[in-house]
């Protein structure tokens, strides 16, 4: 055989090899649970993708929702022992801190505990590919919550489907050492006319709406966020102030806090944040978050 033919062969040999790694896509990413305490779900690669300075507050800065953080708290210090405990929505008005008390309720359990709970975020768009994580979560030794912030579905999405299976459905069911916490400005998940026009053309209305009222009813745990009292929103100026050494006196500090939620068209926990790192930019003084 000839030099030229080898050559030849040998071309197409690599050629056929290139595309059938292409058809294959990209192996399996090997996760590393001790590089971080925090992970972003990258179904591309079935990869766990660390997060080394997780965006946090501390939780004792988390103002005006004392009654939800207790029973967050609990239920997952419950869950990081090992015990039994909740899937947990938490809903309601925007900017009250409803991420925020997740990531600091998580960070605060391990601090606390030393327990290596971990937690992972799974974007909205990703919630389709949860069967993939969950295959790759059981197989752990780790105790996970995952975590979908601002969860909803728009008409003719029918990823929720997937996410319903992941909590509690399947002849599986969810692992052991999963929990599952979103939060949503939505308490039942499905935009409410997308829940009447269905429950208008079905055949059967109240089994149409029983459907998709049923997402919510895999979370164990339903905790309310409402929009904060001028008291509230003072409390939570007052907290940051504090905790950043602001140095202003209060009643300026408190006119120019509610001067500044007048402009924004309303009070809340991120209302009272912006204005903090306006403050502190005009103060020249850095913000240290934990």
């Amino acid at each position: 055989m000839s030099e030229e033919l080898n050559l030849k062969i040998l071309h197409e040999v690599r050629r056929l090899a290139d595309a059938l790694e292409r058809l294959a896509g990209a192996a399996p990413a090997v996760n590393d649970w001790q590089a971080a305490d925090c992970f972003v779900w990258v179904p591309a690669n079935q990869r766990l993708q660390p997060v080394p300075r997780p965006n946090r507050v501390a939780l004792g800065l988390i103002r005006g929702v004392d009654h939800v953080r207790d029973i967050l708290h609990e239920n997952t210090l419950r869950f990081a022992e090992g015990f039994a405990a909740n899937n947990v929505l938490l809903w309601g008005a925007r900017g009250m801190g409803k991420s925020s008390l997740v990531k600091a309720v998580h960070a605060d359990v391990r601090a606390s505990t030393g327990n290596p709970l971990k937690l992972v975020e799974v974007h909205r768009e990703d919630i389709a590919t949860l069967p993939n994580l969950l295959d790759i979560l059981k197989a752990s030794d780790q105790r996970v919550i995952l975590f979908c912030d601002d969860l909803s579905f728009d008409h003719d999405d029918t990823a929720y489907k997937s996410l319903k299976a992941a909590l509690d459905g399947g002849i599986e069911g969810r692992p052991e050492n999963v929990l599952f916490y979103a939060t949503s400005n939505r308490r039942h998940l499905l935009p409410r006319n997308m829940m009447e026009n269905e429950q208008s053309t079905a055949i059967n209305p109240s089994e149409a709406v029983e459907e998709k009222v049923s997402l919510s009813d895999r979370f164990g745990l339903w905790l309310g966020f409402h929009k904060c009292s001028q008291e509230d929103y003072l409390t939570m100026i007052n907290g940051y102030a504090d905790y950043f050494d602001l140095g202003l006196d209060r009643e300026t500090l408190h006119a120019q806090a509610l001067e500044w939620a007048t402009t924004r068209g309303g009070r809340s926990g991120r209302v009272a944040w912006q204005y903090i790192q306006d403050l502190a930019g005009r103060l020249r003084k850095p913000l240290n978050r934990s």
